[in-house]
């Protein structure tokens, strides 16, 4: 496949463009139904979390809400973080980043993927392994879904199956958890697949 001719999902400019235009289908308004019960078993209000390509970050929203204290959300785009901020007013803002996460360097207890990784060419799939391999504390996790249909050349969101996300993460991350995820929200229902990576 030549993805070469669609890099669009590495630019800055094309998500700024996306929020201006309110083309934004990926962003549902709510914190998905799996994270959300993820984040109701975790104990600790301790953890160190980062949630990279944040959007509008119900996710955070949610965390920051519900006690957890310690996040950090990253976008490369402004206008989802400025969205996040009228939101969340109390939210601490020196934790409200506007970078490439590429270039993000502290490291986390946990990482949380929503429709990060479907969003990034399908080139910089290894790159995103191991930069998330890198930020993560040893025994830390990378937890989230990822969508679960063919990879094709247009996206994003690009797709991808079980088994190649095997094959991607496995050299860095022990699998705790990789199967299809059954509560997710109704349009989604059957393409996703939820996930728990703890860091080797």
């Amino acid at each position: 496949m030549n993805y070469k001719k669609n890099r669009k999902g590495l630019h800055k400019n094309y998500w700024e463009n996306k929020y201006e235009e309110k083309s934004t289908g990926w962003d549902i308004g709510y914190v998905s139904t799996p994270l959300k019960n993820y984040f109701n078993q975790l104990t600790s209000r301790d953890l160190k979390i980062l949630i990279p390509g944040a959007g509008n970050s119900y996710e955070a929203e949610y965390l920051f809400n519900e006690g957890f204290k310690n996040i950090d959300v990253i976008d490369i785009a402004l206008q989802p973080l400025q969205n996040f901020k009228k939101r969340t007013p109390f939210f601490p803002k020196e934790n409200i980043i506007q970078k490439d996460f590429f270039y993000v360097t502290n490291k986390y207890d946990l990482i949380i993927e929503q429709t990060f990784f479907c969003s990034l060419h399908p080139e910089a799939r290894s790159k995103y392994v191991k930069k998330m391999a890198d930020l993560l504390e040893i025994k830390g996790k990378l937890v989230g879904v990822l969508f679960n249909f063919e990879l094709t050349e247009n996206g994003p969101p690009f797709g991808g199956s079980l088994h190649e996300y095997l094959k991607l993460f496995s050299p860095y991350f022990t699998i705790k958890t990789l199967e299809k995820c059954h509560n997710s929200i109704k349009p989604r229902l059957g393409r996703e697949l939820f996930f728990i990576f703890e860091k080797k």
